[in-house]
């Protein structure tokens, strides 16, 4: 029987983000494969391994944290990024990013673009993507290519684009790609109705029961804006949740995005469903549509999480930047200190959102068992001195930047602010062709 070769990650700080434990100092990680194999003191460590042929990486000045979960962006919506700004959302979509999506979006400019937002959230420490865009085959292969996990949409609009005609064709063509892709292990797979409104009931039923059958996360853009829900109220003659309520589609699969705007009972409702709930603060705040009501959901219970958005809306796919100010916007709202913590902002990124994906047995967490997806953030610059509390420190101090190194699975796939795994100055040539094109408008 043969071993695996160890990797002995040594830094100065340790969180492993399990309920309740502290931050651990001097302390080591060890993989093994792509699982973690041990958490344990230091010289503990180095006796244990000192025989192996162990690969030994100093990391005197860093935290080390479970890589981050994004848990909605829109990755190929990279190429759109600064395109439209400035805007309320109803007019940055029909008059700005929907006209250009239908003349550009395609396999390959989805492909070039999710490599591009692979790259800049590795660079940011997140090791999981929850997408949601067309050709999801582009999107998984960028994933596969840049070592990044994700969580790849058979997304459906009941409208035709440039990738399908109609509903059932964004089925089919979607369940293609999960088929070609089934197996996978970088690549979850979930059943995607863009919004309530630009997806009828009978999609709606159509895609619960494709979650049920391939036991599938949903995901699902929900009570983003107040004109939606007025919209649905003369439309349906009742609000979108409750709407969604009746068809089934309220329960422990579903990733509800944004829900900027809900009634105390609608809270009640979500909670008692096990909904998840997706924070975009930036996104939200930049397209002015409000902030959602974090306060009512912790007390309530709800599995709140983080996201991005996609790049076209933020316009940073920086989960530092949504960790600090999902924590600053609750207290400044509530007027309540201890609404969002530095921690509880923290498992909003890591084991709350893993939890909402259906990976809380592999990811979320630094723990003997799980898969290795891990981050090294180095706070020894003038910027992050001093260090008081390292948990704090992430939040309210850290940033983006400051990311070093990032293993996924094992693998390590950032290095030194490097990317290991495909060959950046080339995507960075092949974005700027297609910018020329599309600024040329050709």
């Amino acid at each position: 029987m043969t071993t695996q070769a160890v990797k002995l990650l040594l830094p100065r700080w340790l969180i492993t983000m399990t309920p309740d434990s502290p931050v651990l100092e001097q302390h080591a990680l060890a993989i093994e494969g792509e699982r973690i194999a041990a958490v344990l003191p230091r010289e503990e460590a180095l006796k244990r391994y000192a025989d192996a042929d162990a690969e030994r990486v100093e990391l005197p000045n860093h935290v080390l944290i479970p890589g981050l979960i994004n848990a909605h962006t829109h990755s190929a919506m990279s190429l759109l990024r600064g395109v439209a700004d400035d805007l309320a959302l109803m007019d940055w979509l029909n008059n700005h990013i929907w006209p250009l999506e239908r003349q550009w979006v395609s396999e390959d400019w989805t492909y070039q673009g999710s490599l591009l937002s692979a790259a800049e959230a590795l660079r940011g420490g997140v090791t999981y993507l929850n997408d949601m865009y067309f050709f999801p085959t582009a999107m998984a292969r960028a994933a596969v290519d840049s070592g990044i996990r994700a969580g790849v949409s058979i997304n459906v609009i009941d409208f035709p684009t440039g990738y399908a005609a109609n509903a059932q064709d964004y089925i089919d063509k979607g369940l293609a790609a999960y088929e070609q892709f089934k197996g996978e292990k970088l690549l979850d797979w979930t059943s995607a109705p863009h919004a309530p409104y630009t997806v009828s009931d009978e999609t709606f039923i159509q895609l619960r029961e494709l979650a049920e059958k391939y036991d599938l996360q949903m995901h699902c853009h929900i009570h983003e804006t107040q004109d939606e829900i007025d919209g649905s109220v003369k439309q349906y003659g009742e609000r979108p949740l409750a709407r969604l309520n009746k068809l089934g589609l309220l329960n422990a699969k579903m990733i509800a995005v944004h829900m900027v705007h809900l009634t105390p009972d609608e809270i009640d409702l979500v909670a008692k469903q096990g909904v998840h709930l997706v924070h975009n603060p930036s996104s939200n705040l930049k397209l002015a549509s409000g902030v959602a009501p974090v306060k009512a959901l912790e007390a309530a219970g709800v599995n709140t999480i983080l996201g991005t958005d996609g790049a076209a809306s933020n316009n940073r796919q920086d989960m530092f930047s949504e960790i600090r100010a999902a924590a600053l916007l609750a207290k400044g709202v509530t007027g309540d200190p201890l609404t969002v913590t530095a921690r509880t902002a923290l498992e909003m990124a890591t084991v709350r959102a893993a939890k909402a994906m259906g990976r809380a047995n592999d990811l979320g967490t630094l723990e003997v068992g799980k898969l290795a997806d891990v981050v090294a953030v180095a706070l020894d610059s003038i910027e992050c001195q001093p260090v008081y509390h390292a948990d704090a420190q992430l939040v309210y101090v850290a940033g983006r930047e400051h990311v070093t190194d990032v293993w996924v699975g094992g693998r390590q796939v950032l290095s030194k602010r490097n990317v290991l795994t495909f060959d950046t100055q080339a995507l960075l040539g092949r974005v700027e062709d297609i910018v020329a094109k599309m600024r040329a408008g050709r």
